[in-house]
């Protein structure tokens, strides 16, 4: 063992170096802000543009153009990053150098403004590729002479990982929804500012470990790597095959194409400007000239990887060849699996029934409060027992740590009695009741017993009313924390099919936005006719935390069926990944059924149950394919073409999650041409009919892997 690393290792908590906790804070802080925002996003550009919480009321096609190019991004900034780190910063600049920048980015966002938007996108897809692959690198450089311990090292660390994706999605969607959106994504920055000075100040306890990299430095691990690689690669196979002209052409010319459509994207739908031809060689009818230009960027990319896999013998060829099949199907996998942050987030908005009354509110407090008070005492107590063995060495940085838990349970805490003192109370609103007319037939629709059917329009304070119009009372339940009394007047709009209370603030900036958008106000005026139990709305990024929360409940029993003589082939758990994460979407396809066909945001509402369960499945099958991934681009590629084939990897990624924006962003179209349940089946049709070919390739795979576990 190196004297650096020895020295690392006298300070340890729970079995692991000091050093290891202070990354792991450093993380769940980045994570904290990354899906803090993330799981904001598409929800403010979509949400309407007048209301207590308004947003700016975009198309979903529009935001999901733009949600699907900044996380495709995301995944490519790494690889750039990666190399100027190993090259030039050391791993522990690069890290600090893309914390700030994302802190800045965070910071842009949080101004609101359409230029402050983009610009932060900008700043935190670049910060990203600084901050991502160095943090393990680090980890990495920590263990390299203690192998054995690093897999126990990642498994904590990627506990970081999902404690702060939880805690971000919690506290951030909160603050946004029940607050405004410049708070989540303040909030957001603020963690990120905070994560990057505990971690700037750690620098004592980590000696030369990150630093700027040194040329007989590189030479040894150069050497050890290709000791490590001795089970992919023998003497003869391990030949240069150094990138040719040609070579280089291509990846300039595919990544060119590449980014070009990416950001061609949303620049052409949102602000109608062209980087790419709208019609090019082919008449755009039949494909645009952005989509043939990608085509052709595709094949372009295949001849590359043809021309590079043949160069290498037998054995090496057919390893790579099953990277590239897993790749294959990782875009099927991750194009429907993050609909989480598009369609999902959506659906859970506008067709899920995200109100609770009487006793369900008691026990979703109750839940909600052990769901959020465990896992932040956990974690708070890790940060104790670092304190204690730390706080002589870097006092300061456990000092910024110490203070960012006391934030985080000061949120935690008022947004629990936020929600415990919430109160419901029945109301009464004037309707005007006219005929509901069958588009088609021009008839007024009828119920299966053959009763006409009505609809109910809430009269606002602009309308006028008509001598013959039929005038009736309606009642309804609001949760609010102001205290009322019956025959109390009060003002009330109506959002997403929800009829919310307005504070004298909010019903005057409201009343002013309808004026200046030469719109009659949407304000409606009732009286309060009954005090009832209690009433909860849940927040739309509630249902988000769910994946981090399953993740944590059942990562151990993966883990240990891993580790079992059960443990299926990597193609195996592939095709189970894809499976069971397309149930989850079979599930909501059958919930959905209810919500008919062109429905409108808020206009039919299906029960929670649906949307936990698709989470659940979701995180299943994400728990059965994760393993697979990285972890066997590292045992089948040999040393070097490693880089070249993780940067594959992660196109692809970038190409599922791009597709899983666009895809996801057409919600409203196909809900309105078809349904919701159509929408659904889409993405549980595709994994299962792609996760059944897997299985069935697994002969082939086992072969082309010759004999890699």
């Amino acid at each position: 063992m190196s004297v650096t690393t020895n020295n690392f290792f006298k300070t340890k908590v729970l079995g692991h170096p000091a050093g290891l906790f202070v990354l792991f804070f450093t993380e769940m802080w980045e994570r904290f802000s990354f899906y803090g925002m993330r799981v904001l996003l598409i929800n403010f550009l979509t949400m309407a543009a007048i209301g207590t919480n308004p947003g700016w009321e975009w198309s979903t096609n529009h935001a999901g153009a733009l949600f699907g190019t900044y996380a495709m991004l995301l995944y490519l900034t790494p690889i750039a990053g990666g190399i100027i780190a190993d090259k030039v910063l050391g791993y522990r600049w690069a890290v600090v150098v893309g914390a700030v920048i994302m802190t800045l980015g965070h910071i842009s966002m949080a101004v609101e403004t359409e230029f402050s938007l983009y610009l932060g996108l900008v700043l935190l897809i670049i910060g990203t590729g600084f901050f991502k692959p160095n943090m393990t690198s680090i980890i990495s450089e920590m263990y390299k002479d203690l192998p054995e311990k690093k897999d126990g090292a990642y498994t904590i660390f990627y506990m970081g990982v999902n404690a702060g994706a939880f805690f971000g999605m919690m506290l951030c969607g909160y603050l946004a929804e029940k607050v405004g959106w410049s708070w989540g994504f303040g909030l957001a920055g603020i963690f990120m500012l905070l994560g990057t000075l505990q971690f700037w100040l750690a620098k004592p306890l980590f000696g030369k470990i990150g630093e700027i990299p040194q040329k007989t430095n590189r030479k040894n691990e150069k050497i050890l790597e290709s000791d490590n690689n001795k089970t992919v690669e023998n003497h003869e196979e391990t030949k240069k095959n150094p990138f040719t002209l040609m070579d280089k052409i291509l990846i300039i010319i595919t990544s060119f194409i590449g980014l070009g459509y990416a950001i061609n994207d949303p620049l052409s739908k949102i602000g109608d400007i062209h980087i790419f031809p709208e019609e090019f060689i082919i008449s755009k009818d039949i494909l645009s000239g952005p989509l043939v230009l990608a085509i052709i960027g595709l094949v372009l990319f295949i001849i590359l990887i043809i021309s590079r896999v043949s160069r290498y013998n037998k054995i090496i060829r057919d390893r790579m060849i099953a990277v590239i099949i897993f790749a294959l199907f990782t875009i099927f996998f991750f194009a429907s699996f993050e609909q989480g942050a598009t369609s999902l987030v959506l659906f859970a908005r506008d067709f899920t029934d995200r109100t609770m009354e009487g006793n369900s509110a008691n026990i979703y407090l109750i839940v909600n409060t052990l769901l959020t008070i465990i896992p932040l005492a956990i974690v708070s107590w890790v940060l104790i027992l670092l304190f204690k063995q730390t706080r002589h060495k870097i006092l300061s940085s456990n000092i910024v740590l110490a203070s960012s838990f006391l934030i985080i349970w000061g949120i935690v805490i008022w947004m629990l009695n936020n929600d415990i003192s919430s109160h419901a109370y029945e109301i009464k609103y004037k309707v005007l009741k006219i005929p509901k007319i069958d588009e088609k037939t021009k008839k007024q629709e009828v119920d299966k017993e053959g009763n006409l059917l009505f609809q109910y329009i809430p009269i606002t304070e602009s309308y006028v009313n008509k001598p013959l119009d039929k005038i009736e009372t309606l009642k309804t339940t609001i949760a609010s924390k102001n205290n009322l009394k019956i025959g109390d007047e009060v003002a009330i709009h109506g959002e997403i099919g929800v009829m919310v209370p307005l504070s004298n603030e909010q019903e005057k900036k409201i009343r002013e936005d309808y004026i200046s958008s030469k719109k009659d106000s949407g304000i409606i005026h009732a009286k309060v006719s009954e005090l009832r139990d209690s009433k909860i709305e849940i927040t739309t990024s509630w249902f988000s935390i769910l994946n981090s929360f399953f993740i944590i409940a059942f990562a151990s029993l993966f883990t240990k069926w891993w580790d079992s003589k059960y443990n299926p082939s990597a193609a195996v758990k592939y095709g189970l990944g894809l499976i069971i994460m397309a149930i989850g979407f079979g599930v909501l396809a059958f919930g959905s059924q209810t919500i008919p066909q062109g429905a409108t945001a808020g206009m039919v509402r299906v029960s929670i149950v649906w949307l936990i369960l698709a989470y659940l499945f979701h995180t299943l099958g994400e728990l059965c394919l994760s393993p697979v991934g990285l972890s066997y681009v590292s045992k089948l590629v040999p040393g070097r073409m490693i880089a070249f084939m993780f940067g594959m990897w992660y196109l692809a990624i970038a190409i599922g999650n791009k597709l899983a924006a666009s895809m996801g962003g057409m919600i409203e179209e196909i809900a309105k041409k078809s349904n919701m349940t159509n929408f659904f089946l889409i993405f549980t049709i595709i994994p299962i009919i792609a996760g059944i070919i897997v299985i069935l390739l697994n002969p082939l795979l086992k072969k082309l892997m010759h004999g890699v576990k």
